[in-house]
């Protein structure tokens, strides 16, 4: 969707804090409530009742005045309210006073398992019969789209000309993942745009983006080829 969190080249904004940066790389916390959000989104997240795409949404989907002013992980909370009030895990009242009203059974992992989850993680690749479309080397056009649901295209490289410099091969493709939860295998390529393409002449340099195929023209010259 075009909300608010999508901000790849507007102006108006202040400049990025390369400390703030540099401390969530670190993996460190400014507060205590920060990490306790950070936490209770990965607890609840291991309910099984939503997917990572469907949690990327749930914090894109919000006022983009509200989005604007909130702390990042405010944006984690209102995420994790969202979900929970959606699939039905908690009720806004019990949301509202947090006391729980009435028993909810959920599956749930143990303590001690969490560690090596975590460790393990989980991979977004997903195997597929088809071929890719585009090979490394290929001039390939963003579509100019606009959805009103999750998409991992950002605004600034729709209708815009790269060239295919990686395949990444296969992986969910993350619209219908927080659509329907259905996970479909997709392919993955890292496209290099030249910068006065993106933001017009004058500006010097490149920038590679990883792009799903489905967000990709073919030119009549592939199409004629293929």
């Amino acid at each position: 969707m075009n909300g608010a969190h999508d901000l790849g080249g507007m102006h108006g904004f202040a400049a990025i804090d390369q400390a703030q940066i540099d401390q969530g790389n670190a993996g460190n916390f400014t507060s205590l409530w920060e990490e306790k959000v950070f936490a209770m989104t990965l607890a609840c997240g291991m309910l099984g009742q939503w997917n990572l795409d469907q949690s990327r949404f749930a914090r894109e989907n919000t006022d983009p005045s509200n989005y604007l002013n909130s702390h990042y992980y405010e944006h984690w909370l209102h995420g994790l309210e969202t979900l929970l009030l959606e699939k039905g895990v908690v009720s806004h009242e019990e949301l509202k006073h947090g006391k729980k009203e009435s028993l909810t059974c959920f599956s749930s992992i143990k303590k001690e398992d969490v560690a090596a989850i975590i460790k393990q993680g989980g991979p977004a690749s997903l195997a597929s019969e088809h071929e890719p479309f585009f090979q490394v080397g290929d001039k390939a056009t963003v579509a100019n789209f606009h959805p009103k649901s999750h998409t991992r295209a950002p605004r600034y490289i729709r209708g815009k000309n790269g060239v295919i410099v990686k395949h990444h091969g296969t992986h969910i493709f993350p619209d219908e993942h927080a659509l329907s939860g259905t996970k479909i295998p997709v392919h993955l390529y890292n496209i290099r745009f030249e910068s006065d393409e993106l933001w017009g002449a004058g500006s010097d340099g490149s920038v590679f983006v990883d792009v799903f195929e489905p967000y990709l023209l073919a030119s009549a010259a592939k199409l004629s080829a293929n």
